[in-house]
């Protein structure tokens, strides 16, 4: 309180409201969606998913050399976590994608497979950055002091909460070094499996020719998808609007509240695309787009798992998982 003022407070559920404000948008302009740009951009979606699980699988064979495992498998751990990311908050979808990567690969360890999964990371900082910069220099992209502005969840909980967020993030880091100093031995037995899966960070051309040129390839079709779902909800689309959408994902991505970042994505959209479109156009447009990939990549990762594993639901997935690793750390048989 300063000079007898209260001072403003931000409630921790700014932006529910306005996302089912879009969801209500979405539904009332769904007749005017054009169905084959859609279609198109789903389709180049699922194919950079593809291309980013082939990347994956590249890693994994460096770190494993002399096993045998599919690319199926792996590619059908990749999307369904994916499409279970984009229904579940805090990336609940990675667990699945750890224990089917896990059980597909021989003698592969827990530590490895999500050190692998890291390597994709290296990429994606190689083109969020210079995306970000140029977002961030075109006018109509929020400033970061303007974040807790925009009435997202995810970005008001943290601006309304800022000692709790750095509290937070001081006690986990500080808790990993009491970790490491109680149990080093485990932990160099640990650092070393982790360092198992970024071998092929160590073969620059390798990592160039099997995973960031992969990549790459993988993120022209991500942008391709960008541009059809931008036509299909009537947005536009252009170089300048797609890379504005990949800046709004790349900040969503840092937000693992929601699925997907949807409240971060929506918030974004309608401030982004003020000018270029009605807000009930964005609206519709910034939940649609979340809507439609998140209906594909679910569906055909419960394809996945009930054709490529054998599983008949994520419950299922997720309840072997816990029995896989609780039968591991006891040292009893795990299949």
């Amino acid at each position: 309180m300063v000079d007898g003022a209260t001072s403003p407070v931000v409630t921790p559920l700014a932006g529910i409201s306005e996302v089912a404000d879009s969801i209500g948008s979405f539904f009332e302009s769904i007749a005017e969606v054009r169905l084959l740009p859609l279609l198109l951009g789903l389709v180049c979606f699922i194919v950079y998913l593809s291309l980013r699980s082939r990347a994956f699988f590249n890693v994994l064979r460096a770190a494993y050399p002399t096993e045998t495992f599919q690319w199926r498998r792996i590619w059908g751990a990749y999307i369904a976590a994916y499409g279970f990311n984009n229904v579940i908050p805090a990336r609940g979808g990675d667990v699945i994608k750890v224990f089917l990567v896990k059980t597909s690969v021989p003698r592969s360890t827990y530590p490895a497979v999500t050190a692998a999964m890291m390597v994709e990371a290296v990429f994606d900082l190689t083109i969020a950055i210079p995306i970000l910069i140029f977002a961030f220099t075109q006018g109509v992209f929020p400033k970061p002091p303007e974040f807790a502005d925009l009435g997202a969840f995810d970005l008001s909980f943290i601006a309304a909460n800022p000692r709790l967020t750095l509290f937070v993030l001081t006690f986990l880091a500080v808790g990993l070094l009491v970790l490491y100093a109680v149990l080093s031995e485990r932990a160099r037995r640990f650092w070393s499996r982790v360092k198992q899966g970024l071998v092929i960070l160590g073969d620059r051309q390798r990592f160039f020719r099997e995973v960031w040129l992969v990549c790459f390839g993988g993120y022209l079709f991500r942008l391709t998808a960008f541009w059809m779902l931008l036509e299909a909800f009537r947005v536009g689309g252009s170089v300048r609007n797609v890379l504005l959408v990949h800046g709004i994902n790349a900040v969503a991505a840092l937000m693992p509240f929601t699925p997907g970042g949807a409240g971060v994505q929506q918030a974004f959209m309608v401030k982004v695309f003020a000018a270029s479109a009605t807000g009930a156009t964005v609206a519709a447009y910034s939940v649609g787009q979340q809507i439609a990939i998140a209906v594909a990549c679910l569906g055909i990762g419960f394809l996945a798992l009930v054709r490529i594993f054998g599983f008949r639901s994520f419950k299922e997935v997720i309840a072997a998982g816990k029995e896989h690793r609780a039968a591991e750390q006891a040292g009893g048989p795990v299949g």
